[in-house]
Formats: C-alpha cells, structure tokens, sequence
C-alpha cells in the first residue's frame, strides 16, 4: 500500500485546512452547509480522514463526522441532511442523535432507517457541551460497529491532538520562568517530542485504517482497532502533557486548549477505549 498522499491529496488537504480556518468563526448552520456544497461527505476513505483530521483540529460543531462515518456505512447512502447511527448494540451514547434527520439502527432483522423525529433520542449530559450525544430507546438492537466509523473517531481524534500540541509549543515559546522561555527546558522538550511522535504514530494507523477501508483489504478490521487504540493512547498522552505544560490557564473556560482536550477525550470514550480495541486485536 502507498502511504505517500498524492497531489490531489496534498491539495485536499491544503484546500480543507484554508476552508476550516477562515469558516470555523461561522455559525453551525453555515457550516454545514459549507460542507455540504463542497462534496465533502461524498468523499472516499482516505479523503474524508484528511477532512476528519481536519475538522478535528478545529473542534467541528456539526453532525458531518456522524453522518460519513456513522450512517453513511451503515446505510450504505448518505442521509437526507444529516445522520448518524446505533450499532452498538445498546443505544447508550449515539453521536448526533437528538439532532439527527435520519437515523439508521442496526437490528436483528438488518438495518432499519428511521426518520430522527420518529426515534426516541434523550441527550446525555457529558463533560463536553460541544458535541452531541443521545441515548436511544430502540428494542432488538444488535452490535456490528463498522470500520469507517472507529477509523472516523481515531483520524478526529489524531486532530485535536495535533490543535493541543500547536496550542502549547505556542504557549511554551511565550511563557517566561527564570528569564527565559519554559520551552527552551529539556524536560518542556522532552514532553513535546513525545507529544509529537504519538500523534504522527496515531496518524499513520489512522491513515492505514483508511487504506484498507477503501481497498476493502482482509485486515481492514484490525487495522481499525489498531487506530482507535493508538488513538486513545495519543490523547492520554498529550491531555497530561497538554494540561501540565499549559499551567493553570489550561483548565479556564476562556482558554481554547479545554475545548480540544475535552473533545480528544470524548474520541477515545466513544465506541470503546483505547484499553478495549487492544483486548480485542488479542482474539
């Protein structure tokens, strides 16, 4: 498999960076509707991690991570605006369902597609009042998480992991003690570079997960839990480092690092821990 992103690739991600960072200061609504203008939900595996990590990095308020990873392949179709999914077996934290227009939940006799409005969705107060997530009461739900959605969770992840890091080299580079930027100590450093590796490695199995995706390769399910797990494993690692380099200032609703550390956290809780996925590439 090539790992090396092509010139249309480098230009999708270059095109989605400049979009993420001059719209995110928009309203949700036209947000989405961006999104939806451009394509971007009808992208394949490897594009839409590129748009997912992405989106990650800017702490995306819309449904779009739901609705490609969630419903789309489960549903085998983009929804009728936006979408999401119940495959987990139990309903008990769904994406995006109490705002969701179409919802697709696996049951015992296959994939049914409801309406959102005809699914009953309570959402569940959760650490981060960003993102979305319902309880669904739905009886004869069966499990079958698809790989796109824990490769979704994992690539997202890897993003704001990547907005964490940029957030404290920055911070790092200003904050003085002792006459002198914190950033020039080798235990700061230190700190940063492991930060680093962790990321570039959450992001090429993430990348890799995608691959197989969309080569519909026999590991593609392995590869997934590979992602996610070192996914979570990434945001353990920088929400420490993050939180301790950054000071007291990080833990303030007025600071932008809590909004990213919070939804890193929320990746790794959705859809199993990076604790699950490892017992699961045991069997």
């Amino acid at each position: 498999m090539e790992f090396e992103f092509d010139e249309d690739q480098r230009m999708l991600q270059r095109l989605v960076r400049e979009t993420v960072a001059k719209s995110r200061a928009l309203p949700e609504e036209q947000l989405w509707s961006t999104y939806l203008e451009l394509g971007w939900l009808e992208a394949p595996p490897v594009e839409l991690a590129i748009i997912l990590e992405e989106l990650g990095y800017a702490a995306d308020p819309t449904p779009f991570l739901a609705t490609a990873t969630w419903f789309a392949p489960l549903a085998g179709r983009l929804p009728n605006g936006s979408g999401t999914a119940v495959f987990d077996g139990v309903g008990e934290f769904v994406l995006d369902a109490d705002r969701a227009d179409e919802i697709a939940l696996l049951t015992a006799d296959g994939v049914v597609v409801r309406e959102g409005a005809e699914v009953r969705a309570e959402r569940v107060a959760v650490f981060d009042p960003t993102i979305h997530v319902a309880r669904v009461e739905q009886s004869e739900l069966v499990a079958g998480v698809p790989e796109l959605a824990l490769m979704g969770l994992a690539i997202s992840t890897v993003g704001s992991c990547r907005r964490i890091l940029d957030l404290v080299v920055a911070h790092v580079k200003q904050r003085q003690q002792f006459g002198v930027a914190i950033g020039s100590f080798q235990a700061v450093k230190h700190k940063a570079a492991d930060m680093y590796v962790a990321i570039e490695r959450a992001r090429a199995l993430a990348l890799y997960s995608a691959l197989t995706i969309a080569e519909d390769a026999p590991e593609r399910a392995r590869a997934a839990a590979m992602a996610k797990a070192a996914a979570g494993e990434c945001q353990r690692l920088c929400f420490q480092s993050g939180f301790q380099l950054f000071g007291a200032m990080g833990y303030t609703w007025e600071n932008e690092l809590q909004i990213h550390l919070k939804r890193a956290k929320a990746g790794d809780l959705l859809l199993g821990t990076a604790a699950v996925h490892r017992k699961a590439l045991l069997v």
